[in-house]
């Protein structure tokens, strides 16, 4: 049995996919059942609550070979660490109570970048309190989500341009979620790995501004980077409804990236076919500007 977590996020609905196109036996972690599609729901187990609740995991890991562990984000949490590790800490003492064998985790890039980083530290941590339960973990060590810029789709329509808090012509690696789960199904769906390693999953790596020139040509349209004051894009994330903490997170994570925190750890992608930037943004990011 693999237990998923998340499994109506960007990434696990995805491995949900997956593994049930190779007739995977799988059980869901769910706040909403109805969030699950008809035919999802038809042929996985579901145990309704939070990931975060150690009644829930002692039922979801009962007899559980594999577990998909990832930590939805909290945009209003007012501490970050805590808010990572008080979910992974339940997790942690339910694999050791439920003899999970094995768990792949979604975290980041750069872990040996040694210095704080924003949103990637907690994650950070969250390796280490797995780890440190003895399981056997794969940490899939993400970059920048390409997905991310989904959320600018109406800035580039109303005005050609894209706005982030990191250098215009720094390098940033970056992935599609599609490959993460690809990573992830397969090493769920793999019983003969041991041990604790990272795996790094990077699709591509380039500058915003070489982001806004593949936009430009896939789109048909001039579309520009636009670097946001650190300061500014703090205050605009609270806006929006962000913690303090939180919109503090996003800005000492761009500076982290400008800084080169992917830089050292950067090695072959992991998924057989990786999805390059343009490839991502023909098939994901063009249907969502033309909806």
């Amino acid at each position: 049995m693999i237990v998923i977590t998340a499994p109506t996020g960007r990434i696990g609905h995805q491995v949900v996919d997956a593994l049930l196109a190779e007739g995977r036996p799988l059980r869901v972690i769910a706040r909403d059942a109805a969030r699950l599609a008809p035919r999802t729901r038809e042929r996985v187990e579901v145990v309704q609550g939070s990931h975060s609740d150690p009644e829930v995991l002692a039922e979801a890991f009962e007899g559980a070979d594999g577990v998909l562990w990832l930590v939805p984000p909290n945009p209003r949490a007012d501490d970050i660490h805590d808010h990572y590790l008080d979910f992974t800490r339940a997790a942690c003492d339910a694999f050791k109570a439920r003899g999970v064998e094995r768990v792949v985790g979604v975290t980041s890039l750069g872990r040996a970048y040694g210095k704080p980083a924003g949103l990637l530290s907690p994650a950070f941590a969250m390796d280490d309190m797995i780890e440190s339960a003895g399981v056997n973990y794969r940490a899939l060590a993400m970059p920048f989500f390409m997905e991310n810029l989904l959320g600018q789709v109406e800035a580039i329509k109303a005005q050609g341009m894209f706005f982030l808090a990191n250098s215009a012509d720094r390098p940033l690696a970056v992935v599609a979620t599609r490959d993460i789960a690809a990573v992830a199904a397969d090493l769920l769906s793999d019983g003969s790995w041991n041990g604790q390693a990272t795996v790094p999953v990077v699709g591509d790596t380039l500058s915003p501004d070489a982001m806004a020139q593949v936009l430009s040509e896939v789109l048909e349209r001039p579309v520009r980077f636009q670097r946001v004051d650190e300061q500014a894009y703090r205050a605009t994330m609270m806006q929006y409804g962000l913690s303090e903490a939180w919109a503090q997170g996003l800005v000492d994570m761009a500076a982290a990236q400008n800084d080169g925190i992917y830089d050292a750890e950067q090695e072959a992608p992991a998924s057989p076919a990786p999805t390059d930037f343009r490839r991502w943004c023909q098939d994901v990011f063009k249907p969502a500007f033309l909806a």
